[in-house]
Formats: structure tokens, sequence, C-alpha cells
């Protein structure tokens, strides 16, 4: 009996251990399946991230040769033909006007020369790429608008630095074709937390119930700010101005 008892015990041991061997080669099954997806997950998300800085980095050089055409156009254009007629009717009496005309027009060249150059822009940092932009619109009469940074200025990521402008530049594009606004103020704010961007206007605005899909691109630029970990919001009301805030934790 004893013998028996001692062979029921010993086989459901055995049982027992394969049961627990199985269930621990099922368990790191799962579980090495689910590192596999994580990882697989990740690169996806990787890849998704640098196609869409390289996105990015071509919209805003998009963005930038629009600004070249139309500031060659309306601008220098009309700065040159202004000291050409100015000059087949020079005097001693005007020359100063026409001096000044000509060094305007050496000013606005030297601006678009940053325009121009990729390597500068690629080198920009943030706040310098929005003060750009910024005095393009002040300098072309497009919009009254001002800047403002407040706090100890801290290094941005790079990459994260492409996003946030490229996010403003469609907000001011936006602001500029459709707002109908006069004024357009920027505030760069850095903290403990982090960095908290807010742009707003004083335009006809829009309605976000009955916009949730269109208009400015509000999923484009939310989708494009959770890609760095940003929180971007907008506010708007019919007739009351539009505002886009952006948080981003350093």
């Amino acid at each position: 009996m004893e013998s028996k008892a001692s062979q029921v015990i010993l086989y459901a041991s055995t049982v027992i251990i394969l049961l627990f061997v199985v269930f621990i080669v099922l368990l790191f099954g799962f579980f090495q399946k689910r590192k596999n997806l994580l990882l697989e997950e990740q690169e996806q998300n990787k890849k998704r991230f640098e196609r869409e800085i390289a996105e990015t980095q071509i919209e805003i050089r998009e963005e930038t040769l629009r600004n070249i055409s139309w500031e060659l156009h309306d601008n220098i254009g009309q700065l040159l033909t202004l000291a050409k007629i100015q000059l087949q009717s020079a005097t001693a009496n005007n020359l100063d006007e026409v001096s000044e005309t000509i060094t305007k027009g050496l000013t606005e060249v030297r601006a678009l020369s940053k325009l121009i150059n990729p390597e500068a822009i690629k080198n920009m940092n943030l706040k310098d790429a929005v003060q750009l932009e910024i005095d393009r619109f002040n300098r072309l009469n497009y919009i009254k608008s001002t800047f403002k940074v407040s706090g100890k200025e801290q290094k941005i990521d790079k990459k994260a630095s492409i996003i946030m402008f490229r996010i403003l530049q469609e907000f001011f594009s936006n602001t500029i074709k459709h707002s109908k606004a006069s004024n357009l103020n920027v505030c760069i704010n850095f903290n403990k937390n982090g960095l908290e961007i807010i742009a707003k206007d004083d335009g006809v605005g829009f309605s976000t119930i009955k916009n949730k899909s269109n208009g400015i691109g509000l999923q484009n630029i939310k989708n494009r700010a959770k890609l760095i970990g940003a929180f971007a919001v907008f506010t708007s009301e019919v007739n009351k101005g539009t505002s886009l805030k952006i948080r981003y934790k350093l």
C-alpha cells in the first residue's frame, strides 16, 4: 500500500511539475510576444515621428519659399520700382528720398537672405525663428504683431522645436489669410514645469463645435503636438478671435 501511495504521490508531483513548467513556458512566451509587440510599436512610432519631422521640414521650406515669393513681389519689387521712378525724376532736392528707398530695399534683401539660407533656418532656435516671422509681419504690414518671451530660457529639443514652429506657422497663416484680424500676440513662457506658448489674434474667430474637422486643421495640429509629448488647445468664439496654447515639458 505504501509503495502504491508513493507511486501516486510521485505521479502527482510529476504532473504538477510538468504543468508548472508548461505554465512558465506559456507565461514566458506570452511576455516575450508582448515585449516584441511593444518593441515593434516603438519602432513604428519612431519611424512615424521621423517621417513627420521630415514632412514638417519640407512644409517649412515650402512656406519659406512662398514667403520669399511674396516679399520679392509685394515688397522688394515695389521698393525697386519706387527707386526707379525716383531716379528718373531725381533732383538735388530729392536725392535723400532715393537714398532712403534704396536703403529700405537693402534692408529687405538682408532680411530675405536669412530665409533663403537653409542652414540659418536649420540652426535657428524656436525663439529666433518666431521672432523672424513676427518681424516680417510687421515689416510688410500684414498684421500688427507682438512677441514676448518670459522666464529663464532653456534649451529645447531641436526636433520638438521644428514641430512647434510649424504648428505656429499654421496658426499664423490661418490668422493672416482668414481671420481678418488686426492684431496678433505671441508669448513664450519658460517655467519650472516646461514651456508654454500662447498665440492669439483678434479676428472673426469660429465655432469650435461646427469646425471640428476643418478650418485650421485642428486635429492635424493636435496630432503633431502629441508626437513630441506636447498638448495643444484651441479656444475660439465667433467675433472674439482665436487663441492657441501649446504646453511642452522640457
